[in-house]
Order: C-alpha cells, then sequence, then structure tokens
C-alpha cells in the first residue's frame, strides 16, 4: 500500500515527529463461523533531523492499529549518527532473509531507495545516500534490515574512542603521530 504521511501535534518531547505508515495488511483466520479479519499496519517514526524509530501495530481496525504502529514507533526511536547530509560510513543491515546495503553519497545525490527503505531514510533526516535491497523483499523485513544498518552505524567520535585517536586522526585531517615515528627507521634502513 501507499505511504502516507501524517504530523501530529500534541504533547511532550515528540509533538515535532512525522509519521509515515509503510503497509498495511490484511489478515484473516479462519474459526468455526467463518473468517476474522484484523489489520495490520507498518509506521516510521522520524523528526527528520536525525531520530527514528518503527512499529508495527495489529488491530480489529486499521486507525486503531496504525495508533498501535505509532505509539511502539515512537517507544523505539533512536539517533542516526550522520555526517552532513548523508550517513557516516557503508553498512550493511540484516533481518531474516532480508539485507540492505547502505553507502554514503555526496551531496546532491538524494535518497536512491524504495518504498520502506525510503520511508525510514527520509525520516531520519539522511538527504543523500545510496541502498540496495538484497535477498527478501518482504517490507517488513527490509523496514528492519534498515534499522539495523542504521543503529550498526558508528560516529567519527565512537571510532576514534576505539582506536585511541583524536577525531581529526580518524576523519584523516592529521597524520597521526605513533605511525609517522614507526615509519621514518623502516625508510633509512633499506638506503
Amino acid at each position: 500500500m501507499a505511504s502516507r504521511d501524517r504530523t501530529r501535534g500534541g504533547r511532550g518531547e515528540g509533538s515535532d515527529l512525522q509519521e509515515r505508515v509503510v503497509e498495511i495488511n490484511r489478515v484473516a483466520k479462519v474459526v468455526k463461523g467463518g473468517r476474522r479479519f484484523s489489520f495490520t499496519a507498518l509506521v516510521v517514526v522520524g523528526d527528520e533531523k536525525s531520530q527514528v524509530g518503527v512499529g508495527y501495530g495489529k488491530a480489529n481496525e486499521v486507525p486503531v492499529a496504525i495508533q498501535k504502529g505509532v505509539e511502539r514507533a515512537r517507544k523505539n526511536l533512536f539517533k542516526v549518527p550522520m555526517h552532513g547530509s548523508t550517513i557516516t560510513h557503508e553498512n550493511i543491515g540484516v533481518h531474516s532473509a532480508s539485507r540492505v546495503l547502505l553507502k554514503p553519497a555526496s551531496p546532491g545525490t538524494g535518497v536512491i531507495a524504495g518504498g520502506g527503505v525510503r520511508a525510514v531514510l527520509e525520516l531520519a533526516g539522511i538527504h543523500d545516500v545510496l541502498s540496495k535491497s538484497l535477498g527478501s523483499q518482504n517490507p517488513i523485513n527490509l523496514v528492519k534490515a534498515t534499522v539495523a544498518a542504521l543503529q550498526g552505524l558508528r560516529s567519527p567520535g565512537q571510532v576514534a574512542e576505539l582506536r585511541g585517536l583524536t577525531v581529526r586522526e580518524v576523519l584523516g585531517l592529521e597524520k597521526a603521530a605513533p605511525a609517522e615515528a614507526a615509519a621514518e627507521p623502516a625508510e633509512e634502513t633499506p638506503a
């Protein structure tokens, strides 16, 4: 089903969040008297400034399913590390049989993605990114794989802390001092 945008005003910190319904599905349960129908809704919520969350709601009516999905998405909000208008590095997210490859792109490229992947990336505030869906095309698994890829991203600060370097050294703006000292004697020995 086509995506829908909704903005909710309201209470607390989540008042500037936008909602996008990725998919609505009708589910039939066979019982003694016939079939009972219920609905599921996959919803993405984000502030377009690096916060995004995904929720899945089930109910007997579509509006209630969407509302439950939005509530779960708001509970699952997380922050995406960004570098300008793109992601910090390439990453592959995996969920079930779906795999999503995300690559940073130069400014002006836009969001090259389809369906649920596009919804998650746009509501996260990412404007330039390349993506490729590998494996299953199930919208629920694709969205969850995209979330896994975004949660697997690390900021330059986190990488610098792990490696014991400064952020400028990680980004390649400065040379690392220990590497220079180790490289100089190696050059002098053969000559």
